[in-house]
């Protein structure tokens, strides 16, 4: 189906009458959208706070004023219905506008632009998206002290006007200031199944999808994983992850759906995070394991007995260390464990009680709304009985409308029964918890033997002495591949090889999938959001910048 908006653009979507009416009788799609929700609160509660950051806290009443100046300007500049609006900043109150403005009057909002691209990756990205609006701060991005962006947007045509905005001061200035005055206007908008989000997937090879969710799709998960943590308009949602990533803007949605304030995260380097949590009340958090790990670390040096009001901590992008887990909860401080994708939201996490066992084993269940089922590697179409390991499909409420004018990788990341193939592995027990395995693609096949990743680095973390830990191949001429695990020792800790893998041994990990070369590393190489960019250390493997040192598992050491 094509969008619908008499004014809109023709963007190919899966949305049809049928899924419409569907997730509508379930009640996972309601009539309202984002900015629906928070004319609500600004009507309801006008002087509760919606958004903070360092140097500023707007209510609801002033954001909405924000959003709808910003959407007033658009539209005089010929700014349509349907059309992109890029947002290339850092984590700052005018993203939250900015959506609110596109959820307001029907433009898409495109805030993937990340801090490491370059003038020339996002000028890319504004031709594909045909963007007709672009809001960026002065000097932000990779080369931004070499490139003059402004010379560069000559070659996006169908650009109407930059929005550009000056780093941050200590100046209180209310979010889009210089707009000026705009009469009251209704919105152009009421039809919550429309477009309003396009973000491009964080893949680190090849070129980005780009991932188109409706308010509904958004709002689905947003309500539910709130509903699941008590998250309600006391709480105050702190989200550690840019605003430009998934993680962060689910964060940002969830906390607007709610009627809550939303705190960004502009802390500068060697700020305390604790008293940023102490003295905003931050209730519920929402980062990486590395954050995770530093906020631990920064507790224990202080001596620090709980953290205010924060109760919940939502960690993604990767396995958290067993040993961080049962801190966190010795603080009072309930880690989720997590599985999302850009493309079907934060559907699956544990939940506040859950035991200690499953938050570190596991990535929780579906949430309502949403189902998951395990597929065979090689035959999508065929379903696996649970606790065998296999691709996982999922489908629901909360999973995308499509991949942005891309019918033919639409089409692929399907299953004939029309299960979103995820391309990452894993396994459902009986009682629905997941159990990630890795990327299909992670796989590493050592003489005909697949071996996943994930599963090793997992138990791998589990060793007090190991911060962080990757499993990546290294190309054998007889057998393909074989296993390199990768550590990052906490400080002031180290473990001979032979006793690692004894560890893993004792901790379940089977013979046939021990590595055979250890690599210490003083860190290892993260995406912005948090991922492990694995490939980047097999490269180094490859070109001979460093050199693993091969290891033996021998069956005798178990004894």
């Amino acid at each position: 189906m094509r969008t619908n908006h008499p004014d809109m653009p023709t963007i190919p979507t899966r949305l049809t009458p049928e899924l419409i009416e569907r997730h509508t009788a379930s009640g996972h799609w309601r009539s309202d959208t984002i900015y629906a929700l928070a004319k609500g609160h600004a009507e309801r509660r006008p002087d509760s706070f919606a958004a903070r950051d360092g140097v500023r806290r707007i209510t609801y009443r002033q954001l909405v004023e924000a959003a709808d100046a910003l959407a007033a300007d658009l539209a005089r500049r010929g700014v349509e219905p349907g059309q992109c609006v890029a947002v290339w900043l850092p984590s700052r109150i005018e993203s939250v506008a900015a959506l609110l403005a596109c959820s307001r009057d029907g433009t898409i909002c495109c805030p993937s632009l990340h801090r490491d691209h370059t003038v020339g990756e996002v000028v890319e990205l504004l031709q594909r998206t045909r963007a007709a609006a672009l809001i960026v701060q002065d000097g932000y991005g990779a080369d931004a002290g070499k490139r003059d962006l402004i010379a560069a947007l000559r070659d996006v045509p169908t650009l109407k006007h930059v929005y550009r905005l000056e780093p941050h001061s200590e100046r209180n200035t209310p979010p889009f200031a210089g707009i000026g005055e705009t009469r009251p206007r209704a919105p152009l908008k009421s039809d919550p199944n429309t477009i309003v989000y396009l973000a491009f997937t964080s893949g680190t090879t090849g070129q980005p999808k780009g991932v188109i969710h409706s308010d509904n799709t958004l709002l689905a998960n947003a309500r539910q994983l709130a509903k699941d943590w008590h998250i309600d308009d006391r709480s105050v949602v702190f989200s550690l992850s840019p605003l430009s990533h998934n993680l962060g803007f689910g964060a940002q949605v969830m906390a607007l759906a709610m009627g809550g304030e939303l705190l960004i995260n502009d802390l500068p380097r060697g700020a305390s995070l604790a008293d940023r949590i102490l003295e905003t009340g931050t209730s519920f958090l929402v980062g990486v394991p590395p954050n995770a790990i530093d906020l631990l670390a920064e507790m224990r040096r202080r001596n620090l007995q709980g953290l205010g009001r924060l109760t919940g901590f939502r960690i993604s992008g990767s396995a958290v260390p067993s040993e961080v887990v049962a801190g966190l909860i010795q603080q009072g401080i309930r880690p989720q464990s997590g599985y999302g994708m850009t493309e079907s939201c934060s559907h699956q996490y544990t939940l506040p009680d859950d035991d200690a066992k499953l938050i570190i084993e596991t990535s929780g269940k579906t949430c309502l709304g949403y189902e998951l089922r395990i597929f065979d590697i090689d035959d999508p179409d065929k379903e696996m009985p649970r606790g065998t390991v296999g691709q996982i499909g999922g489908r629901g409420a909360s999973l995308m409308l499509g991949y942005f004018e891309d019918r033919k990788a639409t089409e692929d990341a399907f299953n004939a029964g029309g299960w979103f193939m995820t391309g990452d592995l894993g396994s459902i027990d009986e009682n629905g918890y997941l159990r990630i395995a890795g990327r299909a693609k992670d796989i590493i096949i050592r003489g005909g033997h697949n071996i996943h990743p994930a599963r090793i680095e997992e138990l791998a973390t589990r060793h007090a002495a190991v911060l962080r830990a990757a499993a990546v191949p290294v190309k054998d001429a007889r057998l393909g591949e074989k296993v390199c695990l990768a550590v990052v020792f906490r400080a002031g800790k180290n473990v001979a090889p032979d006793e690692l893998l004894a560890h893993l041994d004792a901790a379940g990990l089977s013979k046939f999938d021990m590595p055979e070369y250890f690599l210490t590393l003083d860190e290892i190489p993260l995406t912005p959001n948090g991922k492990m960019l694995k490939r980047a250390i097999a490269d180094d493997i490859e070109q001979g910048r460093v050199t693993p040192l091969p290891v033996r598992w021998q069956a005798k050491q178990a004894s």
